[in-house]
């Protein structure tokens, strides 16, 4: 009985997987990670609440500053004790900080969110399809930190400029609004979502070297919110201690909002660098740890 085998043409190669277009790559990786993200009850829920905690402080703070701008207008304060005119701590140049006093508490939302994220993968075992899927682990957790950083850039922008929006008709009686071509606002505004996207690869760093969800989120919460509190309260015992505390990454962030900063600060640009080494440094050592350590 003779055996009949057909052979690819001259000149041609059988086609695999990736020649199919159906191989694994960065894009694919993306919009996976994009899909896990979107379709996730809790991270929905999440991101809405930072949007609308964002905006509903920084409506509370608009508010504030216009009853006490107020109250300077009423009453016969001695000059000693009446606010500066301009400047900071003038009510002119506090209001200008409106759009981003939320990051104060939108901080530690986009944290928990990012530690959740990728922290939970590992205690439901779903890690494990992951890596499958994405043999060379790298790509998947680069294609996580860069949907979770856009999430949070986007939130972060976003719930700036609506909080910008909603304080201007809280602040108009009293003068007190301003224009988004104002000095340094635009720029607030824009940088409310860059740190939050820088926070956001912090805190999912944390959350993968931790693979722990509860301990991860204390971390991340600990680092952007207790720490400066505790350093804030020994900075008495040492002068190194306040010149060391500006490169913390809450500390260097919020120069990166700043409208303007003090001589002795670091300057906007200054900060920003400061925390994307943070950032930068948590990513890669994150990224080393994954991909020697087994899952």
């Amino acid at each position: 009985m003779a055996t009949t085998t057909s052979s690819a043409p001259s000149g041609q190669r059988p086609r695999n997987a990736q020649d199919s277009g159906s191989g694994v790559n960065f894009g694919r990786v993306l919009k996976s990670e994009w899909i896990k993200v979107t379709t996730i009850p809790s991270t929905v829920i999440l991101v809405i609440t930072t949007v609308v905690v964002m905006v509903g402080l920084a409506a509370l703070f608009a508010w504030s500053q216009a009853i006490f701008q107020e109250q300077l207008s009423n009453q016969d304060i001695p000059a000693e004790f009446q606010p500066p005119t301009e400047g900071p701590g003038s009510p002119s140049y506090d209001s200008l900080t409106v759009p981003s006093s939320g990051i104060v508490f939108g901080q530690l939302l986009i944290a928990a969110l990012a530690v959740v994220l990728i922290a939970s993968e590992w205690a439901t075992g779903m890690i494990r399809s992951t890596m499958v899927a994405v043999p060379k682990r790298v790509p998947a957790l680069l294609a996580k930190n860069l949907i979770i950083a856009l999430v949070a850039l986007v939130v972060g922008a976003f719930a700036a400029l609506i909080s910008y929006l909603v304080a201007q008709p809280l602040l108009s009686p009293q003068n007190l609004d301003f224009s988004l071509g104002e000095e340094g606002v635009a720029a607030s505004i824009i940088n409310t979502g860059t740190y939050l996207a820088l926070v956001a690869v912090i805190s999912m760093g944390i959350g993968t070297l931790m693979r722990n969800t509860a301990g991860g989120v204390v971390t991340a919460v600990g680092i952007f919110f207790v720490l400066p509190i505790i350093v804030q309260l020994i900075s008495g015992l040492a002068d190194w201690i306040p010149d060391a505390a500006r490169f913390l990454p809450g500390s260097a962030g919020t120069q990166l909002v700043a409208i303007t900063t003090a001589e002795d600060a670091l300057t906007q640009l200054e900060g920003g660098l400061v925390m994307a080494a943070w950032a930068v440094l948590l990513l890669l050592v994150s990224l080393i740890v994954t991909k020697k350590r087994d899952i």
